[in-house]
Parts: C-alpha cells; structure tokens; sequence
C-alpha cells in the first residue's frame, strides 16, 4: 500500500517537474523568438519597398534617373541612414507633394534597413495590428501559455498592446544601438488620420512619450508623416525634440524638369517649353497633378479638368443658399458662408500684393495668418476642418491659403460669378435675420376689445417685477 503511495507521488512529482520545465522553456523561448522576429524585421528588404515600387513609381536602379530629386530629399536621407539623431520628426505638407515618396526613396537607398514603415488610421484596433506588421510582433495571439490561465495577456486594449510593442521594440532598440551605434528607424505615415478625439489624443500622447526618451537615448528616431495642421498643433504642447520639416509645392524649375521627366518616361516626347510653362500655370508644382497631367494624351485638358475637380468638390462642400435658404440649415450655411468669406478675402488680397508670380519660384498664392484667418471668419473653429477637407491649407508656420493652385484658381472663378458678392451679402443677412430671430421674444396680447388698453407699470419691489393690468373700456349699454 505504501509503496503504491510512493510510486505515485513520484509520478504525479515528475510529471509536475516536467510540465513546469517545460512550461518555463516554452515561455522563456516564445520571448526570445519575439525579440528575434521584430529585429528580423529591421533586417534590409522591407516589403514596404516592394508594394512602393508599383505604387507610388519609386524608380528601381534603371530608371534612377526618372526620380525628381527635392531640396528636402538630403536632409531625409540622413535621418533615415541614422546620420541625425537625437530629434524625432513631423514632416508637414499638402497631400500629393510628395513627402512618402521621399521617405521611401530615403529607404531604398539603404535597402530599408533598420528601418520600418506603417499607415496610420482612426480604428486603434486596425492601428494596432499595422504597428504589429510592421514589427513582426503577434501581441501575444499566438501564445498558448494563456490557456493555462485565467487571464490572458491578450485581455487588454488596444493601446496597451501598442505599449507592450513599445517595450518591445525599445529591448530590440538597446541592441541594435550596442552593435551598429545608430537608431532604429520608425515611420508613422498618414498620422492625421488619427481621429482628434480622446482616443487619438491618448495615442498621439503615447507615441510622443515614446519618440522623446527614445530620441534623448538614440534608440529610435520616430518619423510622423502628415497632412494636417491639427497633428502639430497636438504635438507641440508636449514637445522638447521635435524637428518640423515643411514640404511645399516644387518651384517653377524643378516642377517643368519634372513634368518633362515624367512626359518622357510615359511617352518618350520632348514637349515644348511653352507648353510646359502653361501647364505649371494652371496646376502648379504639385507633384501628385504634374503626374496625372503627364500621363495624359492632352494635358492641357487634363488641367483644366483638375481643375473642375477642386471647384466641384468646394461647390459641394460649401456653397451657399442666398436669401430664400430654410432656417433648418443654419449650422451648415455658417460654416459654407464662413469659407466662401476667406476664399473671397484670398482672392481680393491679390490686388495688394507686389506680386502674384515670381519668373524663378512660380506661383506666390495669398494668405492670412491663421488667426487673421479666423478673424475673417468670425469663428475660430472651422478652419481645421476645412484643411482635413483640403478646401484651404495651414502651413507648418500657421498661414492659411487655398490647398492648391488649382483651388485657387477656382475661388477666382467663383467669386467672378456675376451677383456671387451680392449673393454673399444677402446669405450672410439672412443668417443673421435667423439668429435674431431666435434671440427675439414675442408676447401675443388677448382679450383685448376695442379701447382696452394694457397699463405695464414696475412697482417699488425687491424682485423687480413687472406688472400687466388690462383696463377695459366702461359698458355704456
């Protein structure tokens, strides 16, 4: 009987110790392998290259000579091959002008090495599993070890497990920083579509935590990509390293060697100047237009085209009901009547300008300070969202102008209508008839017969009170 007893004790004690072992062997192997995987992912060949080779016509070393080089493009190359640290980095601009591109091309010179790259977006959860992409982390979904408990690691938030990626790639970061004395590279592209609400706000605020320590110790050099004024005004609150990078229109020069680059590659033609000067005229130095108009058998048609897309699309953002509009659509007419105002005071600024194109830079659009820009509106709240929509854009420096030459040129257009400023006038009026209509109180009098009269008086009181008596005429039947 005892000897039973024993034989079993010593199994249950061994199968025990076995399973433990193998428990602490299959846990503390899982956190090595996740540590291997995001610095393989560092490792050189990013996918992101390969989707960017189709995609944004990132040249591959035959076509080299295709690519359009910028001012901007040294300054990203040495962030991206670990040349400049110390800083993280927002990089601003108008969407179309090229600011992916560089970052990849920055990337392809080095084989994407060290570096890793993810879009942004407003759901934290699809947030969260691109970041993993991106680092090769699986946030723990393919750990067993939670069946053997209660609670998982996995019964969390979705910014909870950005933070655990964080601790992460900082570990993998402390070695790569030992071996190659550089940092890691991490590319937040599209960060303004990010939702500006207490969820995005929380996450900005995480990533910025992150972006400065890292940056002090040159573990990783963040980059944040964007299109929007609101991310750096986010940032800015809380930042002590941040480097802005500002990326505008090409000029005039470089926007016509670029427009016959790409009219050479689509087609093998050597166009005229003359041509080409005319089409800078009417689009500008937006690479993302250039591109399209380059691809096109007629490109002249093709800008005027484009620009019949940006006039459509602020005529159905914001175009205003005049006199006879329904007091139901107040709210918006406030908001549309807001952005024709600034569109107006763009274009009636050109007169007092010295000047409107330059012969060596190109195209010197209007604009306003942003809080003279607010003035103009009578609100300070809706410019933001006029540059989410890129009706108008805020610059990095805070001034506010049409989001492109082709916008502009339709706020011209529009604001040359016959009867547009009457118009105006007249919308703006009746807004104001409504909202002193709602401000208005109106108090109806009732029996009240021929020769009656009401006597309102303010007797001696501590409430001031008001009193109405209603004094009749005397019945001479």
């Amino acid at each position: 009987m005892g000897e039973a007893a024993a034989t079993t004790l010593a199994s249950v004690l061994v199968l025990g110790i076995g399973f433990a072992g193998a428990g602490y062997v299959y846990h503390k192997s899982y956190k090595y392998l996740q540590l291997k995987k995001i610095e393989n992912a560092f490792e050189p060949g990013d996918p992101v290259l390969v989707l960017a080779a189709v995609g944004k016509d990132i040249p591959a070393p035959p076509n080299a000579q295709h690519w359009v080089m910028r001012e901007e493009q040294d300054k990203i190359d040495a962030i991206i091959n670990g040349t400049t640290k110390g800083h993280y980095h927002l990089i601003m601009g108008e969407k179309g002008c090229g600011k992916s591109s560089m970052l990849l091309e920055a990337m392809r010179k080095i084989d994407g090495e060290g570096c890793a790259m993810f879009e942004a977006h407003a759901d934290l959860e699809i947030f969260r599993i691109r970041l993993g992409k991106a680092l090769d982390y699986e946030f723990h979904e393919d750990y067993i070890g939670g069946y053997f408990s209660e609670r998982g690691p996995r019964d969390t938030t979705a910014l909870l497990d950005i933070e655990r990626a964080m601790n992460k790639l900082e570990k993998v970061a402390l070695l790569h920083r030992a071996k190659k004395n550089k940092p890691l590279i991490l590319i937040i592209n599209q960060t303004h579509l990010i939702r500006d609400d207490e969820d995005g706000k929380d996450l900005l605020e995480l990533l910025q935590q992150r972006a400065e320590s890292w940056a002090a110790a040159n573990l990783v050099t963040m980059i944040f990509n964007t299109d929007d004024y609101w991310v750096y005004e986010r940032l800015k609150q809380l930042a002590t390293r941040m480097e802005v990078m500002s990326v505008s229109d090409l000029p005039k020069a470089q926007a016509i060697t670029a427009l016959q680059k790409y009219r050479q590659r689509y087609f093998s033609e050597q166009v005229d100047h003359s041509i080409l000067e005319e089409v800078y005229d009417k689009v500008g130095g937006r690479l993302s237009f250039l591109n399209r108009v380059a691809k096109s058998h007629n490109m002249l048609a093709t800008c005027d085209r484009i620009k019949e897309i940006e006039k459509t699309w602020f005529l159905n953002q914001c175009w205003i009901l005049g006199s006879e509009m329904d007091d139901d659509v107040m709210d918006q007419q406030k908001w549309a009547s807001a952005a024709m105002v600034l569109a107006l005071a763009l274009v009636d600024k050109e007169e007092d300008m010295d000047q409107i194109y330059d012969p060596e830079r190109g195209h010197v659009l209007p604009w306003y300070p942003m809080h003279k820009a607010q003035e103009i509106m009578t609100r300070s709240d809706f410019i933001r969202e006029m540059d989410r929509l890129n009706l108008f854009t805020i610059t990095s420096t805070a001034q506010v102008r049409a989001s492109s030459v082709p916008m502009h040129r339709a706020f011209k257009e529009i604001c040359a209508e016959p009867g547009f400023r009457q118009f105006l006038q007249d919308t703006l009026e009746r807004i104001a008839a409504i909202e002193s209509l709602g401000r208005t109180r109106e108090l109806v009098a009732k029996d009240l017969v021929l020769g009656g009269k009401y006597r309102i008086s303010k007797p001696l009181s501590f409430d001031n009170r008001m009193e109405v008596k209603l004094d009749q005429p005397e019945d001479k039947s």
